[in-house]
């Protein structure tokens, strides 16, 4: 799903750099599920994105912007955003499992944004359609290349 588009008279129109997980109209992840005594959890657990397995915390990294919203705490480079589960326990192995995952997460990140300064060809496009620009060059919402 692209992110940070303009609204036009036909829905999102634009170009933009960012991809972002798809959200339902009350702003939850198409992944999330309620069960039947109501709480939530996600669908896909095992084979999450590693922006998931990393959230709420993100590595801040100059010039890229953050989807998930602002931080609400910040040590150095590490941020974290709203969670419930702020502040819970966690044991040494899973926070240095987290560590790792949070580094993998940031050298992807930049990887992604060098491919994408490397790849970027301006496309024009027309009123009502979207352009996603990513380290593979110009998309449509659907991942399908613009030629």
């Amino acid at each position: 799903m692209p992110y940070g588009l303009a609204d036009g008279p036909e829905g999102p129109e634009g170009e933009t750099f960012e991809w972002a997980l798809q959200t339902d109209d009350c702003g939850d992840c198409t992944f999330y599920a309620e069960g039947d005594d109501g709480t939530g959890a996600c669908t896909v657990h095992g084979d999450r994105p590693l922006i998931c397995q990393t959230y709420p915390f993100s590595v801040a990294l100059g010039g890229t912007s953050q989807p998930m919203g602002e931080a609400v705490d910040e040590e150095g480079v590490v941020r974290a955003h709203e969670c419930e589960g702020l502040g819970r326990d966690i044991s040494r192995a899973d926070a240095e499992e987290l560590a790792a995952a949070l580094k993998e997460r940031a050298v992807r990140e930049l990887t992604e944004a060098i491919g994408v300064r490397d790849t970027y060809r301006p496309v024009d496009p027309s009123a009502g359609q979207v352009v996603v620009h990513d380290s593979e060059g110009a998309k449509r919402p659907d991942g399908s290349p613009y030629e």
